[in-house]
This record gives structure tokens, sequence and C-alpha cells, in this order.
């Protein structure tokens, strides 16, 4: 016991417990060279407004030499960067620009899969290379003509659609790709497949990166046999269930390995594995304090309470405010004691969170924005900010098929409306759920495309960068960007913020969210107003707070009887 008390003060150390990291889409957030694609030169340019923000890590989407099928997520060469993007020399200024301001980089790490332009898999081709191997090779289905229809090994299917076997003809199998065809899934079980991968990071480790974000980390232990599964309702007889090949049995061997072999833990690198099909339970393991796996995981669970249960994302559902509160209680007491939580409302994968759970009207769009950020940060964990999300950005707003570039979306109209959907309610579902929505480029100024390039930018920029930039928003006391300062200030300055722990109150609510964290004599009283209505309290529905520190609020004078619409407060009790 004495052992793991040690342990537990020693992990409670780590530096990432109190850092805000702030994560950068890099053909997105700026262009340095007006091609009109986001490039390093740019975030370079940009990092006087990461430092005034006061984020402490930044973590940088694929910049890797890629084909870019999948913008990026599609490696051809792990030690190489995309001359989209620039250099290694550049990406080494990025690193000691960042050092220099007492801030971290993290890279994406995409080691489920790689390129079908990767070496490897041009390797793996040949059914007599040693790489053969490298990656998930298996013959037709029995008593089927391979390439044929209905041949698949197995009816799994790929999360870009249509299935997730692609037949090879020059090498007579088919290979497995859980994302696009051009996105061949490693075979983890070999283990040169995994030394590779370890000394590729090692590689990065010593040019100065300080973690990685391991993107679906866990799909790289796959169940085996490999099996057909049960086919989702209305997607051709496909099996789209992540609970198929996440969370294989050999999982947390790979994590453990990975660990030794990189010095993870040991080096105190900040690790964060996105994880697919995951509970509170899977995430306590990889993240325990004396699992020497990972420091912590995105779930996906609150990401979809807004769709309809065993559907695609794009099949909309009413988002019910007591299961989103629910949802993240669950995760703060079930990793209260033992292991970390992410905390997050965008990504490069999701769409703007003041579009999707909160008001992005003109006259709401603020309050909520800010309000969001609120009940986000005052949480135990580590939060992240998407870039744009401290502007308050929005969704794109697109009405049209043709409008939209993310391969995801493509490939979800062209299926969707072949089976017959309504061609009305598959566009509603790619305007709120498309990724698209999180990679329109950022507003940095009122001017031509937003101050983003100089030339045409590879996605439209959204029109209300008139209004809605980061000019305007440094330059307004009272703007989402200076209310996100604050939060990741509060966070820096209260260890309460920190270690605080958490209590849901008025689970049932279907307006407030309100919450406290309690450490020592100090107890942090969360309240917040997460609809467009005004709301009234009753005496007792939260702790008194009478006499209490105001330590943020979206409007002056706040109280706990009436709130305003988007109203939130955060209340610091005890000395």
């Amino acid at each position: 016991m004495a052992v793991m008390d040690a342990l537990r003060q020693d992990r409670g150390m780590t530096w990432w417990k109190s850092s805000v990291v702030y994560q950068i889409y890099p053909r997105s957030f700026a262009d340095s060279d007006g091609d009109g694609i986001g490039d390093v030169r740019g975030i370079i340019d940009h990092l006087d407004h990461l430092s005034a923000l006061g984020v402490d890590v930044l973590w940088l989407s694929p910049i890797y030499r890629s084909p870019q099928d999948d913008n990026g997520y599609d490696i051809s060469d792990y030690t190489d960067i995309d001359p989209l993007f620039g250099t290694l020399a550049d990406v080494d200024e990025l690193i000691a620009a960042l050092h220099q301001r007492g801030m971290k980089l993290v890279m994406d790490l995409v080691v489920n899969h790689t390129s079908d332009e990767h070496q490897w898999f041009i390797d793996s081709r040949d059914p007599a290379s040693d790489k053969r191997d490298w990656y998930v090779w298996r013959p037709a289905r029995e008593g089927f003509e391979p390439g044929a229809e209905g041949a698949e090994p197995t009816n799994w299917g790929s999360y870009f659609t249509g299935s997730a076997w692609q037949y090879d003809e020059a090498s007579g199998e088919y290979y497995l790709h859980l994302f696009s065809r051009k996105q061949p899934d490693l075979n983890w079980e070999n283990p040169s497949v995994r030394q590779a991968v370890y000394a590729m990071m090692n590689w990065w480790v010593e040019r100065g990166v300080d973690g990685f974000r391991m993107d679906v980390i866990n799909l790289i232990s796959k169940t085996l046999p490999l099996v057909d599964g049960e086919p989702t309702p209305g997607l051709g007889g496909l099996c789209y269930d992540p609970g198929m090949v996440a969370n294989g049995p050999r999982l947390e061997e790979f994590l453990k390995e990975m660990n030794a072999a990189v010095g993870l833990s040991q080096r105190q690198l900040f690790t964060v594995g996105e994880m697919l099909a995951v509970d509170v339970d899977h995430a306590r393991r990889y993240t325990s304090f004396e699992a020497d796996e990972l420091g912590m995981v995105f779930t996906f669970e609150h990401m979809s309470l807004d769709q309809q249960p065993g559907v695609s994302k794009f099949f909309l559902a009413p988002l019910h405010l007591p299961d989103l509160k629910a949802n993240l209680a669950l995760w703060q007491y079930g990793l209260a004691d033992d292991g970390w939580n992410s905390l997050y409302w965008n990504n490069h994968d999701q769409p703007r969170v003041v579009s999707r759970f909160g008001d992005d009207s003109d006259e709401f769009r603020v309050t909520s924005a800010k309000t969001l950020g609120t009940v986000l940060h005052m949480l135990r964990g580590t939060p992240y900010v998407y870039q744009g999300e401290e502007l308050g950005m929005t969704n794109a707003g697109y009405t049209e098929a043709e409008q939209y570039a993310d391969i995801e979306s493509v490939n979800f109209y062209r299926l969707a409306t072949a089976a017959g959907l309504p061609v009305e309610a598959v566009l509603t579902g790619l305007a709120a759920k498309s990724r698209d929505n999180a990679r329109t480029p950022v507003q940095w100024t009122e001017g031509p495309n937003a101050g983003f390039t100089s030339g045409r930018p590879w996605l439209p920029v959204n029109a209300n960068h008139v209004t809605i930039n980061a000019d305007a928003a440094r330059a307004d006391a009272g703007s989402v960007f200076h209310h996100y300062r604050r939060l990741i200030g509060l966070r820096h300055d209260h260890e309460v913020v920190r270690e605080g722990r958490f209590e849901l109150l008025l689970p049932d609510h279907e307006q407030i969210f309100a919450y406290t964290r309690t450490l020592g004599d100090q107890v942090l009283v969360t309240v917040a107003n997460m609809s467009s209505h005004e709301v009234r309290l009753q005496p007792g529905d939260v702790p008194d707070v009478t006499g209490a520190e105001v330590l943020i609020a979206t409007h002056e004078q706040p109280t706990v009887d009436v709130l305003r619409p988007w109203e939130s407060a955060v209340y610091l009790v005890g000395s």
C-alpha cells in the first residue's frame, strides 16, 4: 500500500494535470505562403495568440508526408513532413519557439493504419515479401470467387461507409481498412510492426516532441479470429459495431510495451488515446496510476447523445440535458480515485459545440459559448480547446451536397441517397454533424478570407468571419476569447479546480447544469443555465453562495435564484 501511495503521489505531480491543451488542425489554422492550405510557418506566426490565451500544450494534427486522402491521417512517411505543411526544419523551429514560451508540443500518432502509399504497404502487397504480415490480409470468403460481390472475408463496414475490405488483384487477397480503402490497417500481432512504431516514436521524442495523441489506438488489438458481426440496420448488411474490433485481448500488453519502449511514463511524456467503444472501466484500466499505459483517453460517449442509437451519427436526435450531465458525471465519479479524464467539446472530427449544444444565434452565441466553456473547464481532468473554439466559431452552414469536402460526408451522402433516404434529411444530418464544420479556416480578421490566406482557401471561410474573428475577440474584454483565457487561468491558479472532488447537483433538471468541486474546506460551485430561456431555482437547489467569491461569470451581478438565458457563474466558498 505504501508503494501504491508513493506512486500515486509521484503521478499526482504529472505536469499535464494542471495543463490546458490547444488542438491545431494545420491545414485550417493559418497559411503563410498563399497556397490556401495552412502550414507550420503559419502556426509559428500565430503563437502569440496561443500565448495570450494561456494554453500549455499544442496538439498538432498530422503533418507527416501523406497523399491526403483523409487530410493527413493516411501517412506515407512517419519521419518526414508533407510539403503542404513545410519542412522538418520548420517543425524544429516550432518546437523551439513553443519551449521558449513555456509550452509543449504533442504530435498525432496514427499507427492503427498507414497510407496504401507507405513503402511498408507497397512491399506488403507482394505475398513473398517479409512485410506481407505487416498488414491484415485474408482470402475471399469460402465458396466465393475472389473479388466477387459478397466475397469479402467478413461483413465489417468501414467507418467511412462501405466494406472494410478491399480486394487486391495483384496479390489475390483482401486487406482490412477500418477507415478509407487507402488506409490499410497494420497488423500489430507482428512484433516487427510494433518495434518499427516504437523506433519512430523515439525518433520524434529525441527531436523534442513532448508526447502523443494516439489516433484510434484501441483498434490496434483486434479480436481474433475475424468473424461476422450483427448487421447495422439499413446499411446494406454491413456491421459498423466498434465493439467488434476495439479493445482487443492484447491491447494492454501492446500499450505497456509501447510505454516501456518509448519511456512514456519515465520521461513524463504526455499521452492521450482516442478510443472507440470504451467505458469507464476500460478507461480506468488504461489510465490507472499503476498501469504504465496511457495518461488519459478520449471517450466518445457524450458525443453520441444527439444521434439515434445504433445507426450513423448523421441520424439526429434531440439532446436531453440530463443524459449529458449523467454521462459526464459517470466519468467524473469513475475516474475520481484512479486514472484521469480528458475534457472536450470540439475537435477536428466533431461539429462546433456552440452550434451543436449551444445557441449560435446572434443573441446568444457569445453567452452560450462562454457557458459551455465554463461547465467543461471546471470539471476534473485536462481540458482541450479546439482551434476557433475560443472565438465561438460556428458550424459552416452548408446547404448543398457539393459544398462538402470531407470523405466521410461525401461517402455518406452518396450511399444514403442511393439507399433511398430523403435528400433533405441527409443534408440536415450533414449540416449538423459533418467534420467539415470543424475544418473551415480559423477566422483571424474581418478581411478577405478571414486573414487565413492570401490565396484561395482549401475550404471556404465561414461568411460570419466579418463579426466573429480573433482581432475583434482580443479587443473585446467581454469576448469568448477572454472568458476562455480566464477559465484557463483558474485551472492554473486554484488547486480545487485541478483536484477537487466532483458532485453533480439537480441531475434531472432539464435546463440547469450545476455541480460542486470540493477540496478541504474549499467548495467550488458551478451553476449554468444551458438554455435560451430564463430559469428560476428554488432555495436549496444549489449550495448557499452568499458572500462567496465569484471567480467567473457570463453576466454582471450573477444570482442563483433567477438565471438569465445561458447565464453561468462559478463561486468559491471557503478560504
